[in-house]
């Protein structure tokens, strides 16, 4: 649709910790009233990790994501996009059931193996709030983040028995070549979502040259497809510009970075995408609804959900 772009608010992830701000959303009902008032800030899509509610820690427990994923059904229309990353150490079975259980309109899948890493995030925080954050933190100089060719093809088998589309998520270059080498296989097919995801310590880093040099390399080897792009932290609303610039959707939120502008915490994942929302409208460009995203993405419909 021209003159329209889909902004997907990412709630609450699982790279952060509780110590990183107070406005993190952990509990399930915290996660909820986010995502909805993310929806009336003009988001289309709720992109949803859960957390354990006493601890914050990432979670797989399908009963805290169906309960949330729910409870946003009853409140909007918001299309909910279910994570298939999870958490730092989620086991591939883990991280596909929801989608096997749940049957979303959209869910993640990200399209190769990176080495994920949040270490660094140590230099700058000496206090924290539970005994795993820490722990959590270190042991990523030390963690790949797998999605073996195996497994991305048995996630595609799933998502396709369940109806459910993939935002193809790519941290690199090499993850487009993976992605048209599954297009080659008929184990995805068109229309295409991607989501560019910048700034990753193990992936590309944030710049306009290389967001320009990845959409074109994906148009070259895989024509034409439906693209949106985050970045981690400071570089959020640059890129999240340039891709609306190109073209593209945004993704903005919790998730990818804490802050609305320099040293300012955000208070809400709504705060970034009330932001987003001006700089689009700046340049002409207004937030689809969730019922034109579904559109422009060719979904099945919230009706053919199971949740």
């Amino acid at each position: 649709m021209e003159g329209k772009a889909i902004v997907t608010a990412a709630i609450t992830g699982g790279v952060h910790t509780p110590a990183m701000s107070p406005h993190l959303p952990i509990t399930p009902q915290q996660i909820v009233d986010e995502s909805v008032r993310a929806c009336e800030a003009g988001a289309a899509i709720c992109h949803i990790h859960v957390r354990n509610p006493e601890t914050g820690r990432p979670s797989p427990d399908v009963t805290l994501i169906e309960e949330v994923m729910a409870k946003i059904k009853n409140r909007c229309r918001a299309i909910v996009c279910i994570s298939t990353g999870g958490g730092i150490g989620m086991t591939v079975e883990q991280r596909v059931r929801p989608v096997r259980i749940f049957k979303p309109e959209l869910a993640t899948l990200n399209a190769g193996s990176i080495n994920f890493a949040t270490f660094h995030k140590l230099d700058k925080y000496n206090e924290y709030k539970f005994d795993w954050e820490r722990a959590y933190l270190e042991m990523t100089e030390d963690f790949i983040f797998p999605n073996t060719f195996k497994s991305i093809r048995q996630f595609l088998q799933v998502f396709d028995e369940q109806g459910t589309k993939p935002e193809l998520e790519a941290y690199d270059a090499g993850m487009i070549n993976n992605i048209a080498f599954m297009m080659s296989r008929g184990h995805v097919r068109k229309p295409l979502f991607l989501q560019f995801v910048l700034g990753i310590l193990g992936g590309i880093s944030s710049s306009p040259e290389n967001l320009i040099f990845l959409i074109d390399y994906a148009r070259r080897l895989i024509g034409e497809f439906e693209f949106s792009v985050c970045a981690a932290g400071r570089q959020q609303f640059p890129m999240c510009t340039q891709s609306l610039l190109m073209g593209g959707n945004v993704r903005v939120g919790l998730e990818d970075n804490l802050y609305i502008a320099k040293g300012v915490l955000a208070k809400s994942n709504a705060e970034q995408v009330e932001k987003v929302v001006r700089i689009a409208r700046e340049l002409g460009i207004e937030p689809a609804t969730p019922d034109e995203a579904r559109r422009i993405l060719n979904l099945k419909g919230m009706e053919n959900v199971n949740f």
